[in-house]
């Protein structure tokens, strides 16, 4: 809920964490939950060896090892923006089961050095893709068209990238 233009913290339930604990700097993690894009009716990318980004107030970003990406399902696209943590980031269009989603996912050539273990990763927008999936369970996208957060039942919010977020 949000008062006044500020947000007011959801209190987590059992098993979940709150992303406003989460960390500013953002903090990289190793996980091994399984994670799974569909595109087109296709299983697009499926790894237990991806990163995710924690930042407070987002729900997670997640990291794809290249080599678990279908071949041939992303093409570089022009254009790229910056994030004060990551550095320049690039973006793809993805191919699925006959489907085009142009930037559909991004990823960084040269990352700072806290997030040096992503270079060469694949993040994808879970609002731009059929379906997206941690664990089995399938996620919520991150509110808004500009951030790539995946929700799952595990994150407690609000979540930025909503109407009237904008400065959180």
């Amino acid at each position: 809920m949000v008062l006044s233009g500020r947000p007011r913290r959801d209190p987590p339930g059992p098993g979940q964490e709150s992303v406003w604990d989460y960390p500013r700097p953002p903090r990289l993690e190793l996980i091994r939950s399984r994670l799974t894009v569909v595109l087109g009716a296709e299983t697009i990318a499926d790894t237990t060896a991806a990163y995710r980004v924690l930042e407070t107030s987002h729900p997670p970003n997640y990291y794809f090892p290249p080599d678990d990406v279908l071949d041939g399902a992303l093409e570089r696209a022009p254009g790229a923006s910056f994030c004060e943590w990551k550095g320049r980031a690039h973006y793809f269009t993805v191919r699925g089961g006959g489907r085009v989603v142009h930037e559909g996912a991004w990823g960084y050539d040269q990352p700072s050095e806290p997030f040096a273990a992503i270079r060469g990763y694949v993040a994808f927008y879970a609002g731009r893709m059929d379906a997206c999936f941690v664990d089995g369970e399938r996620v919520v996208p991150q509110p808004g068209d500009f951030y790539g957060g995946w929700i799952t039942r595990s994150g407690a919010g609000p979540f930025k990238g909503g109407p009237g977020s904008r400065g959180w």
